[in-house]
C-alpha cells in the first residue's frame, strides 16, 4: 500500500494524539489568520485608498485565494505534521524543506513577539500601566507561561482554547458589523478620484498581509483527524468567513467614521461614535482576545516545526521527544515559548519584522509550486482535493507572489539572505554534515 508521504522520508510514527477535529481546525485556520490587523488596517487602507478599499480586499482575497487553492490540494496528500517544511522537503528534497522550515518557524516567533507587545498596547486602554518597564516584564512572562502550560498540556487541551478564541475574537466583529451597519451613512461610501497604480499596490500589499498566517494551521497535521479531508475543507471554510467579515467591517469603518484616515484604533473610535464607550470596550476586548487567540494558535504550530525537522535528522533528536503522559513535542514547544519569551522582552524582533512577509511569501511560492511537481510523483499519495483551474491557478499564485517579493528592499531582501544561510548552519549543526 502507497503511504501518503514520499516512499522512505518519514518516521514511520510521529507519537503524537489526532485530537484536532473538524470545527477545531477551522478555528484553527481562523485563528491564524483574524489576528490584530483588523483592529487597525481599516484606517491605513482607507488613507490611500479611501473607498476604494472595498475594491481592493476583493481583488486581494481573489489573489490570496489562488494561494490558498494550492495549500488544500498539497495539503490534502499528506498526513503527518510540518505544513510548508513537509511539502517543500517531500517535493524539493531535504535542503528546500529545512530552508522552507526554519523561515516558517523564524517568521512564527517573530510575530508572536510582535502581538504579544501589540496585546500590551490594548491592555493599556484600560490599564496605563500595563505598558510599564515591571509590569510589562511580568505580564509577557504570565502570558508566554499560560500559552507554553495550555499547550504542553495537550493538543486537544489548545484545540479547545482555540475554538473558545474563534469565538470571543468572532463574536465582538459581528457585533460591530451587525449593530454599525445600521448607522452606516451612504454618503461616506461614495468613492472620489480613483487611486494611483502606486497607491493601490501600497494598500493590497497590507491586505495580503492581513489575509496571511492560514499557513500556521497547516503544521499539526499529524495531530488532526483525517487530515487529509479535513485540511481542504477547514481553509475554504475559514476563508468563506473571514472575506465577508472583513469587508463589512471595512464598510462599517468607512461609513461611520468621517476620520477614518487619521484614527489609530479604527474599531474602537467608529464603535464609539455608534454604541459610546461600552461599544468602543468591547471592541478593545475583542482585540485583546483576538491578539490573544492567535498568540496561542502560533505556540501550537512553531514547535511542530522543530519538531518535523527533528524527526528527519536536520536538527538535534531532543527536539522530535513528545511527552510520556501528554504526547506533546514538549522539548520544541518549551524552546520556542522560551524563544519567543525572549524576542518579546527584549524589543530585538523589531529589525526581523521587516523580513517576516518576505519569508512568508518564499513558503507560499515553495507549496504552490510543489503542486505541479507533486501530480507527477508516483511515491506520493493522490490528492483528496483539486484545485480548479489547474496549472492556471499555480501560474497566476505564482506570478503574484513574484510582484509582492519584488516590493522588498534590498535591505529586506539582504536580510532574507542572512537567514538562508543561518539556517544552513542550523542545518549542518543538526545532521552533523548528514542531510537526512
Amino acid at each position: 500500500m502507497r503511504g501518503n508521504d514520499s516512499a522512505g522520508h518519514l518516521p514511520p510514527g510521529e507519537g503524537l494524539v489526532r485530537g484536532i477535529g473538524r470545527a477545531s481546525m477551522v478555528a484553527l485556520f481562523i485563528n491564524a489568520v483574524v489576528g490584530a490587523g483588523i483592529f487597525g488596517l481599516p484606517s491605513r487602507v482607507h488613507a490611500l485608498l479611501g473607498p476604494w478599499a472595498l475594491l481592493a480586499y476583493l481583488a486581494c482575497a481573489l489573489l490570496v485565494l489562488l494561494v490558498v487553492l494550492c495549500f488544500a490540494e498539497v495539503g490534502s496528500r499528506f498526513e503527518r505534521t510540518g505544513g510548508p517544511y513537509l511539502y517543500a522537503r517531500v517535493a524539493f528534497g531535504p535542503v528546500a524543506g529545512f530552508q522552507v522550515g526554519w523561515l516558517v518557524w523564524l517568521t512564527r516567533v517573530t510575530a508572536f513577539a510582535a502581538l504579544c507587545n501589540l496585546l500590551l498596547d490594548y491592555l493599556a486602554w484600560f490599564w496605563p500601566a500595563a505598558t510599564s518597564p515591571a509590569w510589562r516584564t511580568l505580564l509577557v512572562t504570565a502570558v508566554v507561561s499560560l500559552i507554553v502550560a495550555i499547550n504542553l498540556r495537550g493538543v486537544r487541551l489548545a484545540a479547545i482554547v482555540a475554538n473558545v478564541f474563534t469565538i470571543g475574537k468572532l463574536v465582538p466583529l459581528l457585533l460591530f458589523v451587525g449593530v454599525g451597519l445600521w448607522f452606516v451613512e451612504p454618503a461616506l461610501l461614495v468613492p472620489g478620484e480613483p487611486p494611483g497604480v502606486a497607491d493601490f499596490s501600497a494598500g493590497m500589499l497590507l491586505l495580503v498581509f492581513a489575509f496571511t498566517g492560514f499557513e500556521t494551521a497547516t503544521v499539526p497535521a499529524g495531530e488532526v483527524r483525517e487530515p487529509r479531508r479535513t485540511l481542504p475543507f477547514a481553509i475554504l471554510a475559514a476563508l468563506a468567513v473571514i472575506v465577508p467579515l472583513y469587508v463589512l467591517v471595512q464598510v462599517v469603518s468607512i461609513g461611520t467614521l468621517p476620520g477614518l484616515a487619521a484614527s489609530t484604533r479604527p474599531l474602537a473610535d467608529a464603535a464609539e461614535r455608534f454604541a459610546g464607550t461600552t461599544g468602543a470596550a468591547v471592541v478593545v476586548i475583542g482585540a485583546l482576545v483576538s491578539i490573544a487567540g492567535t498568540l496561542n494558535g502560533l505556540l501550537l504550530a512553531a514547535p511542530r516545526l522543530l519538531f518535523a525537522m527533528a524527526g528527519h535528522g536536520q536538527l538535534p533528536v531532543v527536539f522530535a521527544r513528545t511527552h510520556p503522559r501528554h504526547h506533546t513535542p514538549h522539548v520544541a514547544i518549551l524552546v520556542t515559548g522560551l524563544a519567543m519569551l525572549a524576542l518579546t522582552l527584549s524589543g530585538s524582533f523589531l529589525s526581523a519584522v521587516a523580513i517576516s512577509t518576505l519569508t512568508r511569501l518564499l513558503a507560499y511560492a515553495a507549496t504552490c509550486a510543489a503542486v505541479p511537481v507533486l501530480r507527477r510523483r508516483v511515491d506520493v499519495a493522490p490528492a483528496l482535493f483539486t484545485a480548479p483551474g489547474g496549472l492556471a491557478t499555480v501560474g497566476v499564485a505564482l506570478a503574484v507572489i513574484a510582484w509582492l517579493l519584488a516590493q522588498g528592499s534590498a535591505r529586506e531582501l539582504r536580510d532574507v539572505a542572512i537567514a538562508m544561510a543561518l539556517g544552513l548552519v542550523l542545518l549542518w549543526w543538526g545532521g552533523r554534515g548528514r542531510v537526512a
